[in-house]
């Protein structure tokens, strides 16, 4: 698939080029080497033929826009309370001045039915419904994401194809779930819109894989390893992958984390978009995988437990290359 040249998002350094779009409904031997060469190249790619049912992703869709839609009195009252990051938030980013245009609410995914009944209540006026939309969204996700992980154990020829999915499938699994949503712009007919107007600012995400589903309308783009950023389309029946700081860790630097971003000047409507972050435990230890480590070829980082790398990373700000503070010194690995 090759997105148009001449598309809004082309700026100076924007450039629309090709993007993995891979079928899951091939082999897995052809799957695995089409998944391993899109996280070398990009760090990113779309699948189709997911096999996640349209009905879970239209009931979630229909729950969060009832969500946004609500007044915004509403909205705050699930607001996130720090320390604690989960909640609704609107503009901040984190906890260290990032803003962005857009609003948003932030789930834990695996401890949806310790959530307060009263959060559910202001949520949706059917907090019953809500739950369960989201429930079965995650599920179907997780098990995406899983699936991926395993081909991708695979495609690396390791010995161990669920050396990485069983890092999200363990039972104290730091996973969240997060949608976003970018109200479109309202100005005057005779008024330009307003240019770079960012609605999520540059980063990489710290987790393993990132599983985005969002609208059609534009705005996403990720950047290559030399700063040339990509719009990204989206088709209904699409979800994007995007490698994340500690698969990056566990490959040794084979796969790296993509740094994206989100443009909110390019249409009237709002974009809407739901990810899924799939993390290992708190206290789980991450380092490169001794398979990954070839003769000759250095360990380029440190081991560390994923609370460390969680905490390290949410103490920067959201452009700041976070992996680099575990990078190995020379040979001091």
């Amino acid at each position: 698939m090759f997105l148009s040249s001449t598309s809004p998002l082309r700026t100076k350094k924007t450039q629309a080029i090709g993007i993995p779009v891979i079928d899951l409904s091939l082999d897995t031997v052809t799957l695995s080497h089409h998944i391993v060469t899109a996280c070398q190249d990009y760090g990113f790619f779309k699948v189709v033929n997911h096999g996640v049912p349209i009905q879970v992703v239209s009931k979630m869709e229909e729950a969060v826009h009832g969500f946004f839609s609500k007044p915004a009195s509403e909205k705050v009252k699930v607001k996130a309370n720090p320390p604690s990051p989960f909640g609704y938030g609107c503009r901040n980013i984190g906890f260290n001045g990032d803003v962005g245009e857009l609003e948003y609410i932030l789930l834990q995914a695996n401890s949806l039915t310790s959530t307060s009944s009263d959060t559910f209540n202001v949520v949706a006026e059917q907090p019953t419904n809500f739950r369960c939309a989201v429930d079965d969204y995650i599920q179907a996700v997780k098990e995406l994401t899983c699936g991926l992980l395993k081909i991708l154990a695979f495609g690396l020829s390791l010995s161990d194809t669920d050396v990485f999915g069983r890092l999200i499938q363990d039972v104290d699994s730091d996973s969240c779930f997060r949608v976003n949503h970018y109200p479109g712009i309202k100005s005057e007919s005779n008024q330009p819109k307003p240019a770079h107007r960012i609605g999520f600012g540059e980063h990489s995400d710290p987790q393993i894989f990132t599983i985005l589903r969002s609208n059609d309308v534009p705005g996403l783009q990720i950047s290559t390893a030399h700063g040339l950023w990509i719009p990204i389309t989206t088709e209904p029946t699409d979800f994007c992958v995007f490698v994340g700081d500690v698969l990056e860790v566990l490959t040794n630097g084979r796969f790296k984390s993509v740094r994206h971003r989100v443009m909110a000047n390019m249409s009237n409507r709002s974009r809407m978009s739901m990810m899924y972050f799939a993390a290992p435990s708190l206290n789980q230890w991450i380092s490169p995988i001794p398979e990954m480590i070839s003769p000759g070829t250095l360990t380029l980082y440190k081991s560390f437990t994923w609370n460390e790398y969680k905490k390290a990373a949410y103490s920067l700000r959201l452009a700041d290359k976070r992996i680099d503070h575990f990078k190995c010194q020379s040979n001091s690995c």
